[in-house]
């Protein structure tokens, strides 16, 4: 099946030219664009009108990818809506990208700019690029569209992109850290290991026989799986961290009265759940103004 073109689309509140010199000046936009680490324009000739740059992407640490670039001009019409051309490739065979051409485009309207861009790109390695491409392509599509909300929100509020990215990574962080800490006390000590400390409190809490309390722990630890995957769904991640923030006082206090012992042992449950319970509200005020790629439209709108 022919993959589509990478569309992203969003409405920022400034004028064009705004909206242009944060996207075409080489200091800027690296730092706005998640897609780039820096971006290096080479210097032009006399009379030269194509703009070649060099760009880099820190993959991981340690692992980087280099390629070119080249802006192909500018075409800008009567009511002041502007073009830029671009054509892009990299050599590292580290890239799942080869080559690839695209254009920004900036449409100007009484007291806003939409800014959009389409690109697409040649993938190497035949049909095993083509494979490994329906797994990046979302997620470059992901990263360009979490990227014009970061532009949209730098322009508008004067908000770093630098703070921006920070306090959106460190929200996921912990969104996947929850999700770690859940799987774990369901898989490990109710379902794999059925603790005796688990049966133990779980009896001491309810009227189940001791074995009806270690079947029931089994469940009790599925389900904390399955709450474990729920913090994979960025629509339900705000929500959880409100229910955490009320049952992990509920959890604690359940916990010391099942076992008074554990509230003083190494490393107990009163440290541990107090230590989640602020980390649910650190998460909690990360949400107000997080950086988000469904600020953007994907598809463009067929006029009327």
């Amino acid at each position: 099946m022919p993959h589509k073109p990478i569309y992203v689309e969003i409405d920022i509140h400034d004028n064009i030219d705004a909206v242009w010199t944060y996207t075409q000046q080489p200091d800027l936009h690296e730092q706005w664009d998640v897609r780039f680490s820096s971006i290096t324009y080479n210097e032009k000739s006399l009379g030269e009108t194509v703009q070649t740059f060099t760009y880099s992407t820190k993959v991981m640490p340690g692992i980087e990818v280099s390629g070119w670039g080249e802006s192909k001009g500018t075409h800008e019409k009567e009511s002041g809506e502007k073009t830029s051309a671009l054509h892009f490739g990299t050599d590292q065979l580290i890239s799942p990208i080869a080559e690839g051409k695209g254009y920004w485009q900036y449409i100007p309207s009484e007291g806003r700019t939409t800014f959009l861009t389409q690109y697409d790109y040649d993938v190497r390695f035949g049909g095993a690029g083509k494979l490994f491409d329906r797994l990046f392509r979302p997620l470059i599509g992901w990263g360009t569209a979490l990227s014009f909300d970061v532009l949209k929100r730098w322009i508008e509020s004067g908000e770093r992109p630098g703070t921006q990215y920070r306090r959106f990574f460190v929200f996921y962080t912990i969104c996947f850290l929850f999700a770690f800490v859940w799987l774990y006390q369901g898989l490990v000590p109710k379902v794999l290991t059925q603790h005796p400390l688990e049966v133990s409190m779980l009896t001491q809490l309810s009227s189940l026989s001791e074995g009806q309390a270690s079947t029931a722990v089994i469940w009790v630890g599925i389900a904390e799986m399955i709450f474990a995957g729920c913090w994979l769904i960025p629509k339900l991640q705000k929500y959880l961290l409100k229910l955490q923030v009320i049952i992990f006082p509920l959890l604690t206090i359940s916990a010391v009265i099942a076992a008074p012992f554990t509230a003083t042992a190494p490393f107990n449950v009163i440290t541990l759940n107090v230590t989640l319970w602020v980390l649910s509200i650190i998460g909690l005020l990360l949400t107000k103004e997080l950086p988000s790629a469904k600020s953007c439209r994907r598809k463009r709108v067929k006029a009327a």
